[in-house]
């Protein structure tokens, strides 16, 4: 019905209506705007509604003459008919006029666009996980004529296109993400072999299952990055696609006064709770590892019960009666069930505490070492900086020794500014620790 509306056909109260609470930038009215519209009117939620499912917008924004349609909709609703377009149709040469007050105390409504804060990471949690989920699976059987390697199928929700990769190519990878984003938090790399004399107790199938659960958080953390999920070299290992990412001439405009002082008292925190997530991931691990004990010394103690309940070797004749003997193997073969049931409980419980509590308290572990590393590199490229200074303070080209001292220092901001960014990362990832009713899920 909208494209039957023109600019010759509405009142000129549209028109006014219009140009008090449009977009100065873009010409359209926010559909933000014009809910908070709809509210002044004090219809009833029902018309409101009906109103806002009859009104087409594009990314966030009404067009013109889709505004004057859900004016023209308003002014139905106030008059007591039903806000649908075909009632329009009748009155397309006078359009009805809504009662909406003077349209210069409209403009109060219109949004003014916010300056974006380029330091500040707005984005939540949430946000964060759902710009992707990457599952790492290992591959049925190992490559190589001669030499075997492991193969890992990378598949990316947000490509859905599986892809392959072995570990040597997650370390290529991970090389050039440390020079391309020198000052960002890189996650580490799970080691590609066992350490000999040090992991001795551990199979080579569990290390190869421990190394694909953190690649899987590697490249999780990676793909969810609010700066790496964007960038041309992340979308190539996984999609071969490509795209842009914003740099900053002089990063020192954007960073607060104290921000020294923000960045040491969030380095001590950080180190506080990468210590205490340690314990927790420790506990957690252990408690895990019993889950999956008990649940093997159940399953072997109801196969004993069964054994018994199976037994038909006849009985001596010293035995006082046959029926005692007969009817405990019965009730040893319905114990064995029930064992058998509750090894599955105990099965599922530490699978449950292995994949909603240690995987994630190491997920987020694996991002506060790797925000511990930036903190080192950081302070020496620091020092570094402060010897050059010294260095150079006793040479005459004062013009050269200048130039040379503002580029280090500017190097130094925007490491500063990457580090602010990345501290507040470690925040917004702080509540994939947290499990609802904690306790509870332990004693299920």
């Amino acid at each position: 019905m909208a494209a039957e509306i023109n600019e010759g056909s509405v009142p000129a109260y549209y028109r006014e209506v219009y140009d008090a609470i449009c977009c100065r930038t873009s010409g359209r009215v926010q559909v933000e705007v014009f809910h908070k519209l709809l509210q002044r009117t004090n219809l009833p939620k029902e018309a409101l509604n009906q109103i806002a499912e009859h009104v087409e917008s594009t990314h966030g924004f009404l067009s013109k003459l889709s505004f004057y349609k859900a004016l023209a909709l308003i002014a139905l609703a106030q008059q007591g008919k039903q806000p649908r377009p075909k009632l329009l149709e009748n009155c397309i040469q006078e359009l009805p006029k809504p009662q909406l007050g003077d349209p210069r105390d409209l403009s109060a409504l219109r949004m003014q666009p916010a300056q974006e804060d380029v330091l500040t990471i707005s984005q939540t949690l949430d946000k964060l996980l759902v710009k992707d989920t990457v599952k790492v699976e290992l591959t049925p059987e190992k490559k190589g004529l001669f030499l075997k390697y492991v193969e890992y199928q990378v598949t990316s929700q947000r490509f859905k296109i599986p892809v392959y990769r072995r570990y040597s190519d997650f370390d290529v990878f991970h090389e050039v993400l440390l020079q391309r984003f020198a000052y960002r938090v890189v996650p580490a790399l799970p080691p590609k072999r066992m350490l000999k004399g040090v992991l001795t107790s551990v199979s080579e199938r569990d290390f190869i299952e421990g190394r694909r659960r953190a690649l899987g958080r590697f490249i999780n953390l990676v793909a969810c990055h609010p700066f790496f999920s964007e960038d041309e070299l992340v979308k190539t290992f996984l999609t071969f696609s490509g795209s842009v990412f914003l740099t900053f001439d002089n990063p020192s405009e954007y960073l607060p006064a104290d921000i020294q002082a923000q960045f040491s008292t969030s380095r001590e925190v950080i180190r506080n709770i990468h210590n205490s997530f340690q314990r927790l991931r420790d506990r957690a691990e252990k408690m895990a590892e019993r889950s999956r004990e008990n649940a093997s010394d159940l399953k072997l103690f109801g196969q004993e019960l069964s054994s018994l309940g199976l037994d038909a070797s006849p009985l001596p004749p010293l035995a006082p009666t046959q029926s005692t003997w007969g009817a405990l193997r019965e009730s040893f073969k319905s114990l064995s069930v029930e064992f058998d049931v509750l090894s599955d409980k105990a099965t599922q419980q530490g699978r449950r505490e292995e994949d909603d509590v240690v995987e994630k308290l190491n997920l987020f572990l694996d991002l506060l070492q790797s925000y511990r590393v930036s903190i080192i590199l950081f302070w020496l490229g620091l020092s570094r900086l402060l010897k050059k200074y010294f260095i150079f303070h006793g040479f005459k080209n004062k013009i050269s020794i200048f130039l040379a001292i503002q580029t280090m220092e500017l190097r130094n901001y925007f490491s500063l500014f990457c580090l602010h960014q990345e501290t507040q990362l470690i925040f917004t990832y702080l509540p994939i620790t947290l499990i609802p009713s904690f306790p509870a899920f332990f004693l299920k």
